[in-house]
This record gives structure tokens, C-alpha cells and sequence, in this order.
């Protein structure tokens, strides 16, 4: 159970738009981390409208946002992040002996070159925050200037859920 209680939005109609709004993006779901943030509900729509944009508007291409949510999911101990994106992966064609291979990712070669910028990347950002330049570098070799702007953005939003998450205890 979370520390924060969940909102029901049929007993709070202050947050029935938003909460109508996060079903019609998340496929009809109100997700856990959505109760819990309707707690705020102007936080809940900024972090909507951010991870929206995140997931659904930018160019870099499906799976390599999942293999960096993932990733983030795996260093972060945040299992239900995991677990809410296991679908987009297999969706993105990520097959399960890849998502196993993902905390062993150095040693697996199940992995592509540019895959393997990615999960690199995802790690120095999440663990040393501040990314070597061949690390980078090896990200530039794949990726364009918006396509770098929009995996940065990724790993640091995906970040903020799993922090969110584990802190909340939001399982």
C-alpha cells in the first residue's frame, strides 16, 4: 500500500477531469501512480502532459525509450516501473531473453550496437549523473541532436518515476 492514501476521483470530483484525461492517454487506466499523484492534481497533469510527450510524441523510436525505461526501472530496484513497461518493450520487439539479459547487458549478445549506447548511457546518467565522453560519444555515433535531447529526457523523466515510486512505496 502507498504511504500517500490513493484518490478516488468518483469521491473527489476536483480531480475528475484530469483523472478522465489520464484514462483517455493510458488507455483507459488510472494506474496507481496516477491516485497517488492526484493527491496534487496540477502536479498530476504537468507530469501527464511531460511523460505524454515523453512516450507518445517524440521521434526516438520505441524501443530504444524502453530499453532506457527499463534500464532505469532495473538500476532503480523499481519493479512496478518494470513491470508497467514490459509490454511496451515486447511490443517495441524486444523478446524475453532480451529483457532477462538486460542487468547482464555488458556481458549478453543479444544486444545491437546502438542498443548498447543506450544502456550505457541510461547507466552513467542514473549512476554518475555525469556522462564520460565515450560514453556519449558512442550515444552521437547512433542518435541525431533531437534524438540525444529526447533519450536524455527519457532517462531523466523515468528517473523521476522510479524515485517517485520507490519513496511513495507505490508497488
Amino acid at each position: 500500500m502507498p504511504r500517500v492514501p490513493l484518490v478516488d476521483e468518483h469521491v473527489a470530483p476536483e480531480v475528475a477531469s484530469i483523472a478522465a484525461r489520464i484514462r483517455n492517454e493510458r488507455g483507459g487506466k488510472l494506474l496507481t501512480l496516477y491516485q497517488v499523484l492526484l493527491q496534487s492534481p496540477k502536479l498530476a497533469e504537468a507530469w501527464l502532459q511531460f511523460f505524454t510527450v515523453v512516450r507518445q510524441q517524440c521521434d526516438l523510436s520505441a524501443r530504444h525509450r524502453e530499453l532506457a525505461i527499463l534500464y532505469v526501472a532495473v538500476l532503480n530496484g523499481a519493479q512496478y516501473e518494470y513491470e508497467q513497461h514490459v509490454p511496451f518493450a515486447l511490443a517495441a520487439g524486444f523478446d524475453a531473453a532480451q529483457l532477462e539479459a538486460i542487468p547482464a547487458w555488458e556481458s549478453s549478445d543479444r544486444f545491437e550496437s546502438a542498443d548498447r549506447a543506450v544502456l550505457a548511457y541510461t547507466r552513467a546518467m542514473t549512476r554518475e549523473i555525469r556522462v564520460p565522453d565515450a560514453v556519449y560519444a558512442a550515444v552521437a555515433a547512433h542518435f541525431a541532436p533531437p534524438r540525444i535531447v529526447e533519450l536524455t529526457a527519457t532517462i531523466g523523466g523515468y528517473n523521476l518515476v522510479s524515485r517517485f515510486l520507490e519513496a511513495l512505496e507505490i508497488h
